[in-house]
């Protein structure tokens, strides 16, 4: 027996849902919401696991060091993202294991194309000094005039790039 998904939340509910989460955030933990510091502290982990020290005394990572990845909140904040993901998912009758792909694309590519698509943003992220969630949403948006009209133009970029990509991938 086959269930059919449940249809996705409107936009605008899951727009007032993501702010009521992020608004909660502030208020129990004190941090805005955002996910790349959580790699950034893996990384720096793993790297004095691989190289004893040397994660400690650089520039880069001495600041975002911990003994251990969960001992920082963000780390607890990541398994939820991962638990509820698995939870909404499953609960909307959307979980299945695949790769998700177009017609013109096979799965190693399209798994190469990701893997390099979230280093590119992982990078920029951290250059950035933090991902759109943690900056855009929960820092510079809520400071400043400049901040909200830059995370407008972030998102109509991406608008107009997806769209561009779909038409050249049609």
């Amino acid at each position: 027996m086959t269930t059919q998904p449940r249809p996705f939340w409107s936009p605008l509910v899951a727009g007032l849902a993501l702010g009521g989460v992020l608004l909660l955030t502030f208020l129990v933990t004190g941090h805005g919401l955002g996910a790349s510091g959580f790699f950034t502290r893996l990384a720096a982990w793993l790297a004095d696991l691989t190289v004893p020290g040397w994660a400690r005394s650089n520039s880069y990572f001495a600041p975002l060091f911990v003994d251990h990845p969960l001992a920082s909140w963000i780390s607890f904040e990541m398994v939820g993202v991962v638990v509820g993901a698995l939870a909404g998912a499953a609960s909307a009758g959307r979980f299945r294991i695949g790769i998700e792909r177009g017609a013109g694309i096979g799965g190693g590519a399209r798994l190469l194309n990701a893997l390099f698509g979230g280093v590119l943003v992982g990078f920029g992220a951290r250059v950035a000094q933090g991902c759109t969630s943690g900056i855009g949403l929960s820092g510079s948006a809520t400071l400043a005039l400049a901040g909200f009209v830059f995370l407008l133009g972030f998102f109509a970029a991406g608008f107009l790039v997806s769209a561009l990509v779909r038409r050249a991938w049609q």
